[in-house]
């Protein structure tokens, strides 16, 4: 349980890492980790090569270069663990980098045997033991460091409003907690005494500058959706010029959910979010659309290697037709016809009428549960990649027909239009497939925040963490 009490908590340290902060910190310890353990490796080697230590002659005669790019493999294989959130649940963190080795062992055991076995076995086994092991402890020692709560921001939130009480709400529900929550601020006298998820609210602005000097206070929270008094603003003010950091709530709710809080936004933000900063550069674009053609051409070449095995495995499951074409909406709602292998029933929607998909939904196949669980049955989109009708990154591809029904129920949902849909996303590697309207708005969420912070690094993060869900077969 989440017990947030402010009159109990130890004083703040006064050392404040931003979230973006901590992420630079886990990769340059796992870096070292990953070089540490690429010297075990090699010294292991040695000694069982009989040269008993790392002479010149061993590096340049039995080493290959490829050996010394193990650390950045192993980078790669932990992309998962970069989210801040799950770094700090030690469960996630095991299973993640025992996913890595996993995944790990499974490449070099498919190259092995690719190269008929030229690949030293005790070099690479020592090499995932010793990172595994390695960045357990290091993964331990941040994980000690990082939730002690005399090293967490202590946040005040001014508006006890709606806004207010959702990012109690989401705060309440992430463990370990990312940051220790005082309380709030609101103006409305009626309020003070009472309490927002079982967090206080301490009284009204014209005292700010008292709580946050008596509460430790190291960051504000501006959680008001309506016009902001003079005199809370001015207090705002003083306190920025006293070293305390000014957030609004839109971008809190960013740094800790991953998305943008659909239900909570103005017009005011949304017009600098999605024509100032959603802006990006010719060179983006063009890159963008080289990694998809690149991506496009190795999807269809799996594509073409697997078809006659899928093709076999769905006729025997379940007859004809074994790819289906359906219409989706591309950018800016231009409707084009996306391809898929089918993993439903010919009679999925025998009464014309569009269904989602729900979990354990009964029309789906045998064989078809196991192609969406490895996202096996997506690879025809690649077609639709090369085409130029979607990307490897974006959105999920949409039906027109819930579109309509969606944008009439969940504000601001036409804006995922705004790019081309994608094979993978944002939202398809940080939450499954939707059932409700509730869900689709939470995919909307992180569908607007990959719209917003889009770039070739994100692009590529999500297609390494698709890779890895892949491997994890979860797909649905």
């Amino acid at each position: 349980m989440n017990t947030n009490d402010p009159g109990i908590a130890p004083k703040p340290s006064g050392w404040r890492v931003r979230p973006s902060e901590q992420r630079t910190i886990l990769l340059l310890g796992d870096l070292a980790m990953a070089a540490l353990a690429l010297f075990v490796a090699l010294y292991v080697w040695g000694q069982r090569d009989m040269w008993f230590n790392l002479s010149l002659g061993f590096l340049q005669e039995r080493v290959e270069i490829w050996f010394y790019l193990l650390p950045l493999g192993w980078l790669v294989m932990l992309v998962d663990l970069y989210d801040v959130h799950r770094a700090n649940n030690w469960r996630t963190t095991v299973r993640g980098i025992a996913i890595a080795a996993l995944i790990g062992l499974a490449i070099y055991a498919f190259i092995y045997v690719l190269v008929k076995g030229s690949l030293n076995r005790i070099g690479i086994g020592v090499f995932l033991v010793a990172a595994s092991a390695l960045t357990l402890l290091w993964r331990l020692i941040y994980i000690r460091i990082f939730t002690a709560p005399a090293f967490m921001r202590r946040v005040l939130v001014i508006g006890a409003g709606k806004a207010g009480q959702r990012l109690a709400e989401v705060y309440k529900n992430l463990w370990p907690p990312p940051f220790f929550l005082v309380g709030f601020i609101d103006d409305d006298p009626q309020k003070t005494g009472c309490q927002v998820e079982e967090y206080p609210i301490l009284g009204e602005s014209n005292l700010l500058l008292e709580f946050v000097e008596n509460k430790h206070v190291s960051d504000i929270v501006v959680a008001i959706t309506g016009e902001m008094h003079g005199d809370t603003f001015q207090a705002i003010l003083d306190a920025q010029e006293n070293g305390i950091e000014i957030t609004p709530m839109p971008t809190l709710y960013e740094e800790m959910m991953g998305r943008v809080p659909v239900h909570h936004l103005e017009s005011n933000w949304l017009l600098r979010s999605f024509v100032d900063e959603a802006r990006v550069s010719g060179f983006y674009e063009a890159g963008k659309r080289c990694l998809d053609i690149f991506g496009g051409l190795v999807g269809l070449g799996i594509f073409a290697l697997l078809y006659p095995l899928v093709a076999f495995l769905i006729l025997l499951d379940s007859g004809f037709p074994v790819l289906y074409k359906q219409i989706r909406s591309g950018r800016g709602g231009k409707p084009y016809d996306v391809y898929k292998f089918r993993t439903m029933r010919q009679d999925a929607e025998k009464d014309g009428k569009v269904q989602l998909t729900q979990e354990k939904d009964s029309r789906i196949t045998n064989v078809g549960n196991f192609l969406r669980r490895t996202h096996i049955d997506e690879l025809p989109q690649f077609i639709n990649v090369l085409r130029g009708e979607m990307s490897l990154v974006g959105p999920r591809a949409e039906r027109p027909e819930w579109i309509a029904e969606f944008q009439k129920q969940i504000p601001f949902y036409r804006a995922r239009l705004l790019v081309k849909p994608g094979v993978t996303g944002w939202a398809q590697v940080n939450y499954s497939y939707y059932a409700t309207v509730e869900e689709m708005a939470i995919k909307l969420e992180y569908d607007l925040y990959y719209i917003k912070h889009r770039n070739l690094l994100m692009d590529s993060l999500i297609l390494l963490r698709t890779v890895g869900q892949v491997f994890g077969l979860r797909g649905r």
